[in-house]
């Protein structure tokens, strides 16, 4: 046996030195939040950076298939907007900042975005937290990248009362993406929302725990959805009555930047589960990925995380996220639709040199990617996976895109 020679273990020490540095130096936060990579002097020769990851394969389902994509929150913070006012030339353009998840989004059936915040009046003015009125071209954003419609029930909702519900709403309309979860009228609160792919019915129902403290107006509840599990069975029935074969409920929820579904979204969860006429539930409001978890043939996703925000103190976390696509296949001899495949889509917001929504899957597979981008989106997908697989009890039945090939 070779005896150790003390050199080595110093060499040995230096080069794990050297490589924690690299590591704990590698992301610079600026005053502004802007994230920089680095490689220190003292950090030595940067690590080797791994190779692209190829692109996966489609999920592959047998038979006639609809899917259906929801993403997280979008939560703009005045920096967004600044950004997109710079991508615009002086005018705003939100397509930059979106642009990236636009693939993933072609790929799919009928996608859903979450619009958390109000519009403001044409030029504002617009306000950032606590209560948000923000630029309407985001709207146009949103459609530009392919999303179908949005569901709008939030804890921000009454930010502005029933004239900013109003106004986001009609803007929506103008554009063409559909909505629900806050209404201009109680003939319109009745109407369920369904989306037809073809010839299935998708409907979508919307829903949130709390205004903030604000209150509806009195003798008008119907202007913005509140979590009732008796309404949300109701609502659910009235769609199939009105022919949904797939019946899609978001729930805003949950406790902020908390990771682990809390009690109410536990119990929740249950129970929207055991609904017959419920099929599959995405959840919003925490601002970081939650896991998802399988009820007998339901599915409930806790948290998506954010789709695109800028917080004042950004964090991997509120930067992570991620989009759920279900595909929906017969059930034979039933005359309904059921889950097929599940996937997770990873996304992380960059914040320099410009704000942008990135797909890691398909930035992974980019040979030309920096090797210091490289590692943090690499971590990014593991954090992700992480978070959305602590509750499935079968781990092959959830497809996390952008995941290392074993």
């Amino acid at each position: 046996m070779r005896t150790p020679d003390p050199a080595d273990s110093g060499s040995k020490l230096r080069r794990r030195l050297r490589s924690l540095l690299g590591i704990l130096t590698l992301v610079v936060v600026t005053v502004g939040g802007a994230v920089y990579l680095v490689d220190p002097w003292w950090a030595g020769p940067a690590p080797l950076s791994s190779p692209p990851r190829p692109l996966g394969k489609p999920v592959s389902v047998e038979g006639e298939t609809v899917s259906i994509l929801a993403a997280g929150d979008i939560l703009l913070h005045p920096e967004l907007w600044d950004q997109a006012r710079r991508d615009g030339g002086g005018t705003m353009d939100f397509g930059p900042i979106l642009a990236g998840v636009g693939p993933a989004i072609e790929q799919t059936d009928l996608a859903l975005c979450h619009l958390e915040t109000p519009l403001a009046p044409p030029g504002g003015p617009y306000i950032g937290f606590p209560l948000f009125s923000v630029p309407q071209e985001i709207v146009k954003g949103i459609k530009e990248v392919g999303f179908d419609g949005c569901s709008t029930a939030s804890n921000h909702s009454l930010d502005h009362g029933v004239e900013g519900i109003n106004r986001t709403l009609d803007v929506l309309d103008e554009v063409g993406v559909g909505h629900t979860g806050t209404y201009r009228t109680a003939d319109e609160a009745k109407r369920p929302k369904i989306y037809e792919v073809g010839d299935v019915r998708v409907a979508h129902l919307s829903y949130t725990k709390s205004f903030n403290g604000l209150r509806r107006p009195e003798n008008k509840d119907w202007v913005a959805n509140l979590i009732d599990v008796e309404k949300v069975e109701a609502d659910a029935a009235a769609s199939r009555s009105a022919g949904a074969d797939i019946v899609v409920v978001s729930l805003h929820w949950g406790t902020e930047y908390q990771h682990e579904p809390d009690v109410d979204q536990q119990q929740w969860a249950r129970q929207i589960a055991a609904m017959r006429d419920v099929d599959v539930v995405f959840g919003h409001h925490a601002h970081v990925v939650q896991p998802i978890e399988q009820f007998g043939e339901k599915w409930v996703v806790y948290g998506l995380g954010n789709q695109i925000a800028r917080h004042d103190k950004p964090t991997n976390g509120n930067r992570d996220g991620a989009m759920i696509r279900v595909t929906f296949g017969p059930a034979g001899g039933t005359g309904r639709w059921k889950v097929a495949a599940i996937e997770a889509i990873p996304t992380f917001v960059d914040l320099n040199p410009d704000i942008r929504l990135v797909d890691l899957e398909r930035a992974l597979a980019e040979p030309g990617l920096s090797p210091g981008r490289r590692r943090i989106y690499e971590a990014a997908v593991e954090r992700i996976r992480g978070h959305l697989s602590t509750r499935v009890q079968d781990q092959s039945a959830l497809t996390v895109r952008g995941v290392a090939a074993d």
